[in-house]
């Protein structure tokens, strides 16, 4: 598996407003997409996504990073999930065509939620604008 490097990372939020003052006035981010419920923002070349889910307030431990992305070239992603199944590797999306790249989410051993990501911030904003 040809991993390329960090991709982005979404957290789940219980008031996109009240986070997205943290992110942008005191991180200092850039916001470059703000939708009903989730706003992308840019920090250097890294990326996050922020995703309003109330319902996960009373689960308190669902608050914060919902998933781990990591950029793979689209070249290397289908012998990337291949790789995965033949592993027994819970896959819970994907493969799918999200924007202009390819995504697969999958656990890690602990639950953990990971994804490969063909694609770049610039590239997700060309279908969501």
């Amino acid at each position: 598996m040809n991993v390329q490097g960090f991709s982005h990372v979404t957290i789940n939020v219980s008031d996109l407003n009240h986070s997205l003052s943290f992110y942008l006035d005191v991180l200092k981010m850039r916001l470059v997409h703000r939708g009903r419920k989730d706003a992308y923002l840019e920090w250097g070349s890294a990326w996050i996504c922020l995703q309003e889910r109330p319902e996960k307030a009373k689960q308190r431990e669902q608050l914060g990073v919902d998933h781990v992305a990591f950029y793979i070239d689209e070249k290397d992603f289908d012998k990337a999930v291949k790789q995965l199944q033949e592993n027994n590797v819970e896959i819970v999306r994907g493969p799918i065509k999200r924007g202009l790249g390819w995504s697969v989410n999958f656990l890690d051993l602990d639950g953990t939620q990971l994804e490969l990501h063909t694609s770049t911030l610039a590239e997700r904003m060309k279908v969501w604008q």
